[in-house]
């Protein structure tokens, strides 16, 4: 479930980095490499923009399984050779993390792995399980010991006490018993397992390098290697690679895929590729759509960086209206920076942006943004460019206004604490302080990715936090709506 972020909208409590969409994880694997744990090591650093708390990365050298698993960042966690000499072996498998579910300590830090009755398991997962909760309560019940706080371990219980023969039977055993958003990387002794949940909300990718196969959650991760992308895996699918080579099961009922729209708009790195579109071409699409849906009289286009930017170079290209950087940013401002203060604290944001004075300065502005979450930062930002002498502001959002909480994988806010679920579009612009406010349409969001627009009855992407449409059970969620005394249980679970 959702971490319960402290964060209030008002000045007061100002964190830059709070005022975001967060993603749970990114996941990677290889089998039969011989520098299996170093290439592991480099597709995590590609998937880095996935998860900033924790990375791990667990090898098995045909005798033992090692794990090596750090807080903080890939490149401080494994820098080192000696870090990747405790790694031996040709298969591995690897995690970056970014929490919803569980605290930011060791024991939460994935991959996780367990000996069960024929071997070891490790396993790595992006994603969210809506049921998660339940079913941990189940197991402890039944006798399990939990040793972590994350949902994740969930499968490793429900994989162990399958009463199936084979492993891939005891694995599909399991994750029938799930429900939510997951992409999962494990490793046995002899096989590397790839598993989508059967709508394919979180992605998944498979690749090969000098004949080994891959798994990762971006072809970024392919890219950083030199690998080959091959395709996604499908909705619904589990692959298993061994020395056999691959096998494809399909344990559910065939459903339309329905992949996370945010993927597009904000997760995935822009030279990324996710079911089968150019994830930079698609945000510059928006851009477009954008400005053809709310144009407006301006003398030069500004991204909010980094996210922003594809979205405002299609804006500009479709208006007409010049693209300058008129914010530059700090990339050196870690997320974890400590503001003291109350006066430090109130220029939070200018720590990680910085106006470019001499391109705002007695401009009309159009500020190009990927999305607008509690509004903080926009305002923040907004303020900044009337600092630096801007004109007028107008704000442009690269997506729908956020009226719902995400359950599948993305760290939100509890609702009241969304901008767009408590204001009219005028009272955003009003918190804003912008001249004027426009979002891209729910419909324009689909033409961007290459659709007509959003079927309302079978919709092509998982856009609930537009929509309110959750694609599957929110078991959890609503056993905490329905009982106060759940609540506090949640609490002290997670």
């Amino acid at each position: 479930m959702q971490k319960q972020d402290l964060v209030q909208t008002g000045d007061d409590e100002f964190d830059p980095n709070a005022d975001r969409l967060r993603e749970e994880c990114g996941v990677f694997g290889i089998f039969g490499h011989p520098d299996a744990a170093a290439i592991t090591a480099l597709g995590l650093h590609a998937l880095q923009h996935r998860g900033q708390e924790a990375a791990g990365i667990v090898s098995f050298d045909g005798k033992r399984f090692h794990s090596e698993r750090r807080l903080g960042l890939v490149g401080d966690a494994f820098a080192g050779r000696e870090t990747i000499d405790r790694l031996p072996g040709s298969q591995a498998i690897g995690h970056v993390r970014y929490s919803t579910t569980g605290e930011t300590i060791l024991r939460n830090v994935q991959p996780l792995f367990a000996e069960l009755e024929g071997g070891g398991f490790a396993i790595g997962h992006n994603g969210n399980l809506t049921n998660g909760l339940k079913l941990r309560r189940d197991l402890v019940h039944e006798g399990a010991m939990m040793q972590s706080t994350t949902d994740t371990e969930v499968i490793l219980h429900l994989v162990a006490r399958s009463s199936r023969n084979r492993f891939i039977d005891r694995f599909i055993d399991g994750l029938r018993q799930l429900e939510g958003a997951y992409a999962f990387v494990g490793m046995t002794n002899k096989k590397l397992v790839g598993a989508r949940d059967p709508l394919g909300i979180r992605p998944l990718v498979y690749g090969t390098l000098d004949g080994c196969p891959i798994l990762a959650s971006e072809t970024c991760a392919l890219d950083i290697i030199g690998a080959k992308y091959v395709r996604d895996v499908e909705n619904g699918e589990v692959l298993i690679f061994d020395e056999d080579g691959v096998q494809s099961h399909k344990p559910f009922p065939p459903m339309q895929a329905r992949p996370c729209v945010f993927e597009y708009i904000y997760f995935s790195r822009p030279d990324s590729m996710v079911g089968g579109r150019h994830v930079y071409d698609v945000r510059k699409a928006m851009g477009a759509e954008l400005a053809r849906e709310s144009p407006t009289q301006a003398d030069v286009v500004v991204p909010v960086p980094d996210s922003g930017v594809p979205a405002a170079i299609g804006f500009a290209q479709e208006s007409g209206i010049p693209y300058e950087l008129g914010i530059i940013r700090n990339h050196y401002v870690g997320r974890t920076f400590i503001q003291p203060t109350q006066a430090i604290r109130d220029q939070g944001v200018r720590m990680k942006h910085s106006a470019n004075r001499a391109v705002v300065a007695g401009k009309s502005i159009v500020l190009v943004d990927d999305s607008i979450v509690r509004g903080t930062t926009s305002r923040k930002i907004v303020q900044m460019m009337r600092d630096a002498g801007a004109k007028e502001v107008h704000f442009r959002i690269a997506s729908p206004p956020i009226t719902h909480p995400d359950y599948y994988g993305i760290d939100t806010p509890e609702r009241d604490k969304l901008l767009a679920a408590t204001h009219s579009l005028e009272g955003m612009r009003e918190f804003i302080g912008a001249d004027t406010l426009a979002f891209l349409s729910v419909d324009g969001i689909y033409r961007a990715a290459g659709f007509p627009g959003r079927d309302p009855l079978k919709p092509q992407f998982t856009d609930h936090c537009f929509t309110g449409d959750y694609p599957t059970a929110l078991t959890d969620r609503n056993a905490v709506d329905a009982s106060p005394r759940q609540l506090s249980l949640l609490a002290e679970a997670i």
